[in-house]
């Protein structure tokens, strides 16, 4: 059934879309290519000339004019190889621009089950890794075609020159090639695990930056640390291999030179005695070789690139290729009447369990301006009908219809990285008049008042500077400023207090509403608002149950008529909207069955005669911490601080940083071996110059047997050094780059998990994932080739100098000034390249944190239909790095064009200085300085570009080193450490405790003085900012103190290390946080209980016969954020977590707001009952849930008001915490 309602798509590639595209581009470059290539043919020709001018006596204007055509043929060709860069370059942005807004769409439209197997971190690296692989390629792309070609003239022209032996020199090419294609073939494989894993890692990574603040507070840093390197050991131990590899292909490739001049000279005059190697032989054929050398040498880089191009090619093709979300599942009939129906409907989520039906015979008709309430117990699918409606689920079977516009509300609010005005107008023009009556009907002025900038304060990203109320009703309001046609509301009231849920209620969602016109869909878990709703549906496991009034269904005493009743049971008698009590009143039967679930339950839940469910905090319920951090931190609107762009030039220690990662001995090993292997390649080249200039050894037209054996000997000798030098350089840059990514990755990761919290409420989570992901990349992938590369050129170009020198002395006159002249070009490139870098960098971060706010918000922007304008978010932020990028390749053509002048220059006056010098110079010199000059322009050019790529690539370094410095936590472990059963009382003591966000700001707690004796249970209450989330903060020191101690059972917590504090305190954060990995892992990522205590946990959380129900059990995989759970089923797994650690303080952050009563009710007896012995603090946002504490802290403006039972302090009606009853109805 799934593959008939699947649409059957043949996968497609994305190289068909990209030749069709762009092969002007393609044909324009490998014109250029081709061209600078044939050019490359004309300066052996002329050197031909040359050395039998020397050895002639022609007329002095043919040497002249030899030099200047080998100076013209040469800056023709430096012509024609700058435009195929230039041209190759723009085809490798204009591609990569296409890929990175293809996938970005591709992230819009795909389905439920395709995003289980692709998650944020994997997506992010098919544009940060794989889309980039296209600008590596396009530069390298001409060469496996124009490489074959160049090798096969070189040969003709060999041909001419040695006859048959040049076959030897090609023969010893056709036995490296395959050797070179198994190596590349094998690596493709390693690079194709190593991205693997890579995924993997950044995956686990941007969960840790996401979830880091529970990390922290439960001390689960070292787990998760573990698992982070797990998975880098396999992709170190992958990259090791693939580093070996690529070695000995530089190696092989390296040594080809002169295997081929070796194999083809020992031939030439091994195989007739009239052979005999003269000056114009070698020296044109030596010089030829080395036009070969540059397709041959970089042939295998090309394959290189290829093979990880066709590995990021397949990455990207099966992402595009995933399954899209069916838009033909819901129709938009505008002439139907109802504006949501939905007939027979059958839905699935397409996850593991494919064909699992979540919701069953679905049918429902909303009618125009109905309020219609969706209620049920956990799991039973209210979520899954509105997501139905939006097209977000699996259609299985059934019709399913809306109309006119829709506004959505998830049960978890999203929230931009933007302003709150932004954040409420979204996608349409402000109008001020609908934007001051929105903000007024969402309960929003008294939270912009507290903001520093009001409503044009910049949200932080996934909205950490908002309370979980304000985040809800910035996304309400959202809604309610669309003016939508159709309101589709996922529990919007579950995060707020009561009264501000009354004051939304009446306002917003019901009759008397802004809404009360249109037509709206609210899901909710309590009952308070259902007497005044038009129809209610009540689902159970997946069906629809029962639908009608409140009054039909309370009639039918069905499944609605147990919710109510297990509603009443669970919330305070006062509490009831007087509709529903005078429900009650009317309907005996069911009167009687709430008076005897009472009896029954009344011993776990006191009761209590206060009055109505209130609030602790006014409508603005932003936090203490909050606030005052928000302020602390920066100037008024700005909260997520730019990125740090770096000046000048890179520091010397973060070079001294990178080769200490090496190793003293590995460094010194590759720079000895690489000035050793240059040195007998020089040697091998005066050895031949010697040999071809030795008259003595031919006689009557045959070279002499002994005296032949002698230089081809020596000569051999020379080339085996040069292969062992090579091998050992090779090999020890391979090693010691590994060292160097495996020490600096550990560095940045340990800093990164035991950085503040500060420093993860100012860094967007994308800017971190920018430096594990492409940052390492270039450390693992690009920096040891730009090295070694770097390295071989500088060396050679210093040999070729000397060379030249060497064989005409004159020659040193023209070293200083062009060596200025290279000097002062070189510097002002790298200046600005470095630079333009470091921008590019920078303006990478905010493509990648606007993509996984998309892929986060997904369902939202689908819903407002604002894809477009997400899509052109995305574009401009692309357009900015562009725009970086191209001055940077523009830079690199300017310095080519500029360096390689220089270079054929050098060729000019080494060509010009043998013609004035004939008479004193023998054919052997010349042809041996002319052939090293016709090296050096684009060694000179190359040698610049690759030491830029490093001060450029180096960057990434820095920016690595730039987070391994950040300021730390304190220690984790200090000596002496507290008792393995410490605390065992619980008495937690503060003593004139003071705290301030950062130094130099004023305090947020102010000499806080109480003690709680062991097992107490303590209720935190005040006023918005009074400092209640600080305090619990303080305890287990997100924030350290200003001044001050707090003792747990008589230790110092100052003196405690981290781990072992954060360890024995046990806390219930408001939102319930997984990690992607096993039920088991999110309960006990250490491993430290047995299988039957963490089923005993789950007994108590009442999970067990939900996880029993798993095929997986304790195995059962959890998704990314936990989203294949439900929210209640997510905080009742972070209820097993307290109930497995046990510790003897317990801190309550008003858990069970996003949750139904029922599973409320739930938590609250398993609290009651296994923390019984316990001290317990709960920071209460609703009174009613610390009326029944022993004690109860009064907090005002970061000092204690009051501190007494709550029943004492209700008797003073002077007392301020009846006062904040008072206010919140509560007497």
């Amino acid at each position: 059934m799934k593959d008939q309602r699947r649409r059957s798509t043949k996968p497609v590639s994305i190289l068909g879309p990209i030749f069709r595209t762009f092969w002007k581009l393609f044909l324009a470059g490998g014109i250029c290519k081709i061209s600078g290539d044939l050019c490359a043919f004309i300066s052996p020709q002329i050197l031909s000339l040359l050395i039998q001018f020397v050895a002639g006596k022609e007329y002095m204007w043919r040497g002249f004019m030899y030099a200047g055509i080998m100076f013209v043929a040469s800056e023709t060709q430096t012509f024609f190889y700058h435009h195929n860069l230039m041209t190759m370059s723009v085809l490798g942005l204009n591609i990569r621009t296409a890929l990175i807004s293809t996938i970005y769409k591709k992230a819009l439209r795909i389905s439920n089950s395709a995003r289980k197997e692709s998650t944020v971190g994997e997506v992010v690296n098919l544009m940060a890794v794989d889309a980039q692989r296209f600008i590596d390629f396009s530069a390298f792309c001409n060469l496996l075609y124009s490489s074959p070609i160049t090798i096969a003239i070189s040969m003709y022209f060999l041909w001419q020159i040695l006859g048959p032996s040049a076959l030897a020199g090609l023969a010893v090419m056709i036995v490296l090639v395959p050797i070179n294609i198994t190596i590349a073939n094998t690596v493709k494989k390693l690079n194709m695990r190593q991205m693997k894993y890579k995924d993997e890692r950044v995956k686990l990574m941007n969960e840790i930056l996401s979830g880091i603040k529970v990390l922290k507070l439960y001390a689960w840093e070292p787990s998760f640390e573990k698992q982070i390197l797990k998975i880098r050991n396999k992709e170190m131990a992958v990259l090791r291999k693939a580093a070996l590899l690529n070695a000995s292909t530089s190696f092989v490739w390296t040594c080809s030179s002169f295997l081929v001049s070796f194999a083809t000279f020992g031939v030439y005059v091994m195989s007739d005695d009239s052979h005999v190697l003269t000056a114009e032989i070698a020296f044109v054929a030596t010089s030829l070789f080395n036009v070969m050398k540059v397709p041959v040498t970089m042939f295998p880089l090309a394959v290189q690139v290829l093979v990880q191009t066709i590995v990021s090619t397949k990455r990207i093709n099966k992402f595009l290729n995933a399954e899209e979300l069916d838009l033909t599942s819901v129709s938009h009939d505008e002439s139907r009447k109802e504006p949501l129906i939905i007939e027979n409907g059958v839905f699935s989520w397409g996850t593991a369990d494919e064909d699992m039906e979540v919701l069953r015979n679905i049918t429902l008709k909303v009618q125009p301006g109905q309020l219609v309430a969706v209620v049920g117990a956990v799991g039973s699918g209210k979520s899954s009908l509105i997501s139905a409606f939006l097209g977000e689920m699996d259609k299985i079977s059934g019709y399913i219809n809306t109309k006119g516009s829709i506004a959505y509300v998830p049960q978890q609010a999203w929230i931009q990285n933007a302003t709150v005005r932004d954040n409420i107008t979204f996608s349409s023009s402000y109008d001020n008049k609908k934007y001051k009556k929105t903000v007024a009907a969402c309960a929003l002025q008294p939270d912009f008042d507290m903001l520093p900038g009001g409503d044009m304060t910049e949200i932080g990203e996934k909205g950490i500077n908002l309370s979980g109320g304000q985040k809800q009703r910035v996304s309400l309001a959202r809604a309610v400023y669309s003016d939508a046609d159709t309101y589709l509301l996922d529990d919007p009231l579950s995060a707020v207090d009561s009264h501000v849920g009354k004051h939304i209620f009446d306002n917003v969602i019901g009759p008397t509403g802004v809404l009360s016109k249109k037509t709206r869909v609210l899901v909710t878990h309590g009952v308070t608002f259902l007497p005044k709703v038009d129809m209610i549906v009540v689902l159970k496991a997946g069906e629809i149950s029962e639908v009608g009034t409140f009054k039909e269904l309370l009639a039918r005493k069905g499944e609605f008529a147990d919710f109510l009743v297990q509603h009443i049971t669970a919330t305070e008698e006062s509490e009831l909207e007087p509709d529903i009590e005078e429900l009650i009143e009317d309907n005996p039967e069911l009167k009687i069955q709430v008076q005897r679930q009472l009896s029954s339950s009344g011993s776990v839940r006191s009761r209590s005669s206060v009055g109505r469910r209130g609030s602790v905090e006014s409508m603005g319920g932003l936090s203490v911490g909050r606030k005052d951090s928000v302020k602390a931190r920066l100037p008024v609107d700005k909260l997520i601080q730019i990125e740090k762009t770096e000046t000048g030039s890179v520091k010397l220690k973060v070079y001294a940083s990178y080769l200490g990662s090496f190793g003293l001995f590995l460094t010194l090993s590759t720079i000895i071996c690489q000035i050793l292997a240059q040195v007998f390649s020089v040697g091998s080249n005066l050895w031949l110059s010697k040999w071809t200039s030795d008259e003595t050894a031919v006689v009557d037209g045959v070279e002499d047997e002994p005296i032949r054996n002698y230089y081809l000997e020596i000569y051999a000798a020379f080339g085996l050094c040069q292969l062992v030098a090579t091998w050992a350089s090779s090999f020890s840059l391979a090693f010691g780059s590994i060292y160097a990514s495996r020490g600096l990755h550990i560095s940045m990761l340990y800093s990164v998990l035991r950085a503040p919290m500060s420093f993860f409420d100012t860094t967007p989570t994308g800017r971190i994932v920018n430096r594990f992901g492409k940052d390492i990349d270039v450390v693992d992938n690009t920096l040891p080739g730009n090295l070694s590369s770097a390295m071989n050129c500088f060396i050679l170009v210093c040999g070729t100098l000397v060379v030249i020198t060497y064989s005409t002395p004159v020659f040193a006159a023209v070293i200083i000034p062009i060596s200025l002249l290279y000097y002062f070009v070189q510097r002002f490139y790298v200046t600005t390249s470095r630079q333009l870098k470091r921008l590019e960098s920078v303006s990478r971060s905010p493509i990648y944190s606007h993509f996984s706010e998309t892929v986060t918000g997904a369902s939202s922007i689908r819903a407002y239909k604002v894809e477009r304008r997400f899509m052109k978010t995305s574009e401009d932020r692309v357009d900015i790095n562009q725009m970086c990028l191209y001055p940077s390749m523009v830079s690199n053509r300017w310095l080519g064009i500029r360096l390689e002048t220089v270079g054929n220059l050098l060729i000019f006056f080494a060509a010009l200085f043998s013609v004035l010098g004939r008479d004193s110079l023998d054919a052997g010199i010349v042809g041996l300085s002319i052939s090293y000059a016709l090296q050096i322009t684009s060694m000179l050019n190359y040698a610049v570009r690759m030491s830029s790529e490093i001060e450029t690539n180096i960057v990434s370094v820095e920016r690595i080193q730039e987070y391994a410095d950040v300021p730390q936590e304190a220690a984790w472990r200090v000596e002496p450490r507290p008792q393995p059963q410490w605390p065992d009382k619980g008495m937690v003591q503060f003593e004139d405790y003071r705290v301030r966000y950062r130094e130099g700001l004023d305090l947020v707690l102010r000499g806080i003085d109480f003690t709680v004796n062991g097992g107490e249970k303590i209720g935190i209450v005040g006023r918005t900012g009074a400092g209640k989330s600080s305090l619990t903060l303080c305890l287990f020191r997100i924030l350290e103190a200003a001044g001050g101690h707090i003792y747990i059972d008589g230790l110092d917590i100052s003196k405690i290390g981290l781990g072992d504090l954060r360890s024995k305190l046990t806390i219930i954060p408001q939102d319930p946080v997984l990690f992607s990995g096993t039920l088991r892992m999110n309960l006990d990522p250490f491993e430290v209980y047995s299988d039957t205590e963490v089923w005993g946990a789950l007994q108590l959380a009442h999970l067990k016969d939900f996880a029993k129900s798993l095929p997986a059990g304790l195995s059962h995989t959890i998704s990314e954020g936990g989203d294949n759970l439900s929210v209640g089923q997510r905080q009742l797994v972070c209820l097993a977590r307290a109930l497995l650690r046990k510790t003897q303080v317990l801190i309550l952050d008003e858990a069970t707001a996003a949750i139904d009563l029922e599973t409320d009710d739930l938590i609250q007896q398993t609290i009651r009952k296994e923390f019984q012995n316990c001290t317990v603090l709960t920071i209460a946002h609703r009174l009613n849930t610390i009326l029944d504490s022993d004690r109860v802290v009064v907090l005002d403006k970061g000092m204690i008001k009051e501190f007494d039972s709550p029943a004492k302090l209700l008797k003073s009606d002077s007392s301020t915490f009846y006062s904040m009853a008072k206010d919140a109805g509560l007497v």
